[in-house]
């Protein structure tokens, strides 16, 4: 049995990532959701206010300089992609790094004298 590299197992799985936000995210339903339906049943949306990055190059979850609809969606679910990626690698470098600099239980010990 041939091992798989973690770099390797981490790439194959950004491609498949990437392969479902670009294709996938253009077949998204524009309906609704569950708790949108129910807000507008309830007359919540009726208080609803403009959120303050609604002005965002990819708000809406779509890239507002492209044209096409599901182009635009794909190019919003990479992006999405590349910035959890970032901050996951980001927050996991720095726990590392943190932990690496944490002194365990055995190197604090005070010598023993037999």
């Amino acid at each position: 049995m041939r091992r798989v590299s973690l770099v390797g197992f981490v790439l194959i799985g950004l491609g498949v990532t990437a392969i479902l936000a670009a294709v996938g995210s253009g077949f998204a339903s524009s309906s609704p959701d569950g708790l949108e339906k129910v807000a507008a049943d309830d007359g919540i949306l009726e208080h609803e206010e403009e959120h303050d990055l609604a002005d965002s190059p990819v708000a809406d979850y779509a890239v507002r300089a492209v044209d096409n609809d599901r182009l635009a969606a794909g190019l919003a679910g990479l992006i999405g992609i590349a910035v959890t990626f970032a901050a996951g690698c980001g927050l996991f470098f720095l726990v590392r790094r943190r932990t690496a600099d944490t002194p365990t239980a055995s190197s604090t010990a005070p010598p023993s004298n037999a």
